[in-house]
């Protein structure tokens, strides 16, 4: 930027819907916390009340941090790319610490309990979307975020890199849906039909996890709220590509 220029802004109404999201977000936790305190008996680790973690985690982790990390880029559009990347994949990092959290949670559990593994579609969906998490963010570690990676493969793959981001958080929220189905409907029972407050309360649950993934999805999808490069971002890029591609600035062959 040159001196005296005015400090960058935000596009129109992208501060408003950080705030929405961010809003959503903690409504989310404050309603689970609410669910499981209320109606479930609360957290606790050692006891049979360890379960309760689970839900928990997947939420905190698997949806608002998950969300929260794919916006960062939008958010701190005019911070320098490489402090952006690293808050990215440290926001990430932290969702998968604390969703392995959660599925040790529900694996400890079920073997306190005597109840099967693994037989639901809510854990098919659920370990699915955590093992490509995980290996989705292995992947963005290595091409974008430590040195090694050409300026060609890295092109590659940010298109892929991109699109499963948003679709695993699409599979996250689904399997948190499923999760709180599976829920109502063995500790209801026949009583869910009868629109009891807790089932009410978990419904409104989902219509949130739905409502904070509609307004994240809305923001990574328009165009003129992506980030665009900073100049020396630019010139740093194509340095990158001359010294990975064995190309000139120019376009030539050194």
């Amino acid at each position: 930027a040159m001196d005296g220029a005015p400090p960058p802004t935000s596009p129109t109404g992208l501060s408003a819907y950080v705030a929405v999201s961010q809003l959503l977000g903690l409504t989310l936790l404050a309603t689970t916390g609410a669910w499981l305190g209320r109606y479930r008996g609360g957290v606790a680790w050692h006891s049979p009340l360890q379960f309760n973690a689970h839900p928990l985690c997947m939420v905190l982790g698997m949806v608002f941090l998950q969300g929260d990390a794919l916006l960062v880029y939008r958010v701190f559009r005019h911070e320098a790319k490489r402090s952006t990347k690293v808050l990215h994949a440290l926001l990430h990092g932290l969702a998968l610490v604390i969703a392995l959290v959660g599925i040790i949670a529900v694996f400890e559990s079920h073997r306190t309990k005597g109840i099967p593994d693994m037989y639901s579609l809510h854990s098919w969906c659920g370990m699915a979307a955590f093992v490509l998490y995980l290996l989705q963010w292995l992947l963005g570690c290595g091409f974008f975020l430590f040195p090694g990676a050409s300026f060609l493969l890295r092109g590659w793959y940010k298109p892929q890199h991109i699109f499963f981001g948003i679709a695993l958080f699409i599979l996250s929220i689904t399997s948190c849906l499923l999760g709180i189905t599976e829920m109502l409907l063995f500790k209801l029972s026949d009583s869910y039909s009868h629109f009891v407050p807790e089932g009410i309360l978990a419904n409104t649950l989902g219509v949130l996890l739905v409502a904070f993934g509609l307004v994240v999805g809305y923001m990574l999808t328009r165009e003129e709220w992506k980030r665009l490069p900073l100049a020396e971002e630019m010139a740093l890029s194509m340095d990158f590509k001359t010294l990975t591609e064995g190309e000139s600035p120019s376009g030539g062959s050194q």
